[in-house]
């Protein structure tokens, strides 16, 4: 891109950090009105404890129970600002990031009372174990539209938001105490959705979540290329819904959920922060057209959880590679898949599809698109 991507920092009225992210092709002015909101403290940071039978923790947020619900265009919190909306956004914006008010994790980080001493503290199995669950959780607003997703984005939005997630991984990743950096899409109400807003998150943890830990020990045992082999078997097969010079899509060998797709760069990189310009480019343009083959699968909106897995701040640099993880519940057009006994009790799936026929479906959804 000829044009730049611009990046304005500011602050909110709690003083929480806000920044804004405008496209190459703005149309936006440099000035941004100031938050002259008055808000009550933010919540104290939460409580982890520890599952003594598995060694996770879980994060007790309870300020999080009073959060906004499904509110009318007109009291969207994540829209600009206007005399009889006080939203969280000033002014209006291409791209919004900001601290959540009602964060799951922060905002004090490590060095605050009762936070963790590092991994090995955390790694430590005990009876009434607790820690702060120190970091950061950030909201990005992908547009100022009330309604709609990533996919319904132009490429230059998809750019910056893309940008935006680079810049922030670099910036969370420095905090001190966070582990793990985790941006995010939750896309629609069926999977639980309670702001209709274009807009995804930002998880900064204090601890490498149990996904990931599952992943680095299949690394360990198996080999450093693990995500390489990955990514060869399946060009290999018949599961690649679509594939560019620095990034292939494709429905995984075990997939669990009726519509499944994982995306890989072609090279090995720990997180957005690494990525080229040239793989965000390209990026931007594969994704939207993912995404809008996902939603064309139907007559109506998919739901979805989309899940951009990045290696742990201080290990597996060279190993754990970033990438994809989009999930939606959706089995038919009027059917949810439900987790019931098997899955949620015992983590045994049964899966309802083949992934070579779920392939199959999402490329011929992509070409409808």
């Amino acid at each position: 891109m000829t044009a730049k991507i611009t990046k304005r920092p500011t602050t909110l009225a709690d003083g929480r950090e806000l920044i804004y992210f405008d496209d190459a092709d703005t149309t936006l002015g440099e000035e941004r009105s100031v938050d002259s909101r008055v808000l009550d403290p933010r919540p104290v940071t939460a409580s982890m404890r520890q599952d003594i039978l598995t060694g996770e923790w879980v994060s007790v947020a309870a300020a999080r129970q009073n959060r906004v619900f499904l509110p009318p265009a007109d009291q969207d919190p994540l829209a600009p600002q206007t005399a009889t909306n006080p939203s969280e956004v000033p002014a209006l914006y291409d791209v919004a990031v900001f601290e959540n008010r009602s964060p799951s994790f922060g905002p004090a980080l490590a060095g605050s009372e009762n936070s963790p001493a590092g991994l090995d503290d955390l790694a430590e199995l005990g009876l009434g174990r607790t820690r702060s669950s120190i970091g950061r959780c950030e909201v990005v607003c992908f547009s100022p539209d009330h309604e709609g997703s990533f996919g319904t984005q132009t490429p230059s939005r998809a750019r910056t938001v893309i940008e935006a997630w680079a810049d922030r991984t670099e910036a969370l990743s420095a905090l001190d105490g966070v582990q793990q950096v985790f941006p995010f899409e939750n896309r629609g109400e069926a999977i639980g959705v309670t702001l209709l807003h274009p807009h995804g998150q930002i998880y900064s943890y204090p601890y490498i979540t149990p996904k990931t830990q599952r992943t680095l020990d299949a690394i360990d045992r198996t080999s450093p290329d693990m995500f390489q082999r990955i990514l060869d078997f399946e060009r290999a097969g018949d599961r690649v819904v679509l594939s560019g010079e620095h990034w292939t899509a494709f429905v995984p060998f075990a997939a669990r959920w009726p519509i499944e797709v994982h995306m890989l760069p072609h090279r090995q990189i720990p997180d957005f922060a690494a990525t080229s310009g040239e793989e965000r480019d390209e990026l931007a343009t594969m994704y939207l057209k993912l995404l809008r083959g996902i939603d064309a699968i139907y007559d109506s909106p998919t739901p979805y959880i989309a899940a951009w897995h990045q290696a742990p701040v201080n290990r597996a640099r060279d190993t754990f590679r970033l990438h994809l993880q989009l999930t939606s519940p959706r089995r038919a057009a009027d059917k949810l898949k439900y987790l019931a006994g098997s899955e949620s009790a015992m983590g045994a799936w049964i899966a309802d599809v083949t992934p070579e026929a779920a392939a199959e479906n999402i490329r011929k959804a992509i070409e409808r698109a």
